[in-house]
């Protein structure tokens, strides 16, 4: 593998990291709906403050969501809501899973 290939994957692969956490997959879900207070987001969850900023800090990190201060809150976006066509495809996965554990069963 050459080291432009190697580094597109690696790329990729911090995307798909930044993501593969519930909270963030929640997170990236109600900002497809528009836009969200921090303070919004901590009503969602049952974590602290900080947890939820370094999950919106890992988000921010590989692209994924913005964030714009406003007074003394800050507010998310989706950066790239592409990112919801991957979840599109991970459903898909996960059907086709369910239809072969299901033939399975039959």
């Amino acid at each position: 593998m050459d080291k432009k290939t190697r580094g597109q994957l690696e790329a990729r692969a911090r995307v798909i990291k930044a993501m593969a956490h519930p909270t963030r997959l929640l997170f990236v879900e109600e900002l497809a709906k528009g836009e969200r207070c921090v303070c919004e987001l901590n009503e969602m969850v049952d974590a602290d403050v900080s947890t939820i900023s370094k999950h919106l800090a890992v988000l921010k990190s590989a692209g994924i969501v913005r964030d714009e201060k406003r007074g003394s809150r800050v507010f998310y976006s989706l950066r790239t809501p592409c990112v919801l066509n991957f979840f599109s495809c991970v459903e898909g996965v996960l059907k086709e899973q369910a239809r072969e554990r299901a033939g399975l069963v039959s």
